[in-house]
């Protein structure tokens, strides 16, 4: 009996990767960023630096609203002692307020960094750069 040839090995490559890595990118940005040149790493940058900017701002915010509150009821010890159904203002607002307060301050960190990509990607994809 003659011995079975193992079957042979097919490379299979979706069209359109083939197609993407084939073609030459005809924006200079994009160009710029796949060469990874100075240009590229530029734009890069620019990028880290508006998440982090925006990262920076809404922690400031936290840090202000959440920090703030202990050197306010040091300041205004009767708004300290006040009650609003049977619990101290204290209490409430760091153990209630401050949930919604970091939920916004998520969503809003989430829409901000998007709209960043965004603008970074509408920049790459400019055909006029």
């Amino acid at each position: 009996m003659a011995a079975e040839q193992p079957a042979q090995r097919v490379r299979v490559v979706l069209a359109d990767v083939a197609r993407a890595r084939s073609a030459e990118p005809t924006e200079p940005a994009r160009v710029e960023l796949e060469e990874q040149s100075p240009i590229g790493e530029a734009l890069v940058r620019g990028l880290v630096r508006a998440q982090l900017a925006a990262a920076v701002r809404l922690a400031t915010v936290v840090a202000v609203a959440l920090g703030g509150l202990p050197l306010l009821f040091a300041f205004a010890p009767a708004l300290a002692r006040f009650r609003l159904f049977g619990v101290a203002l204290p209490w409430l607002l760091l153990g209630v307020v401050a949930y919604p307060l970091l939920f916004v301050t998520g969503a809003v960190y989430v829409y901000l960094a998007e709209r960043n990509e965004q603008e970074f990607t509408d920049l790459i994809e400019r055909r006029d750069l």
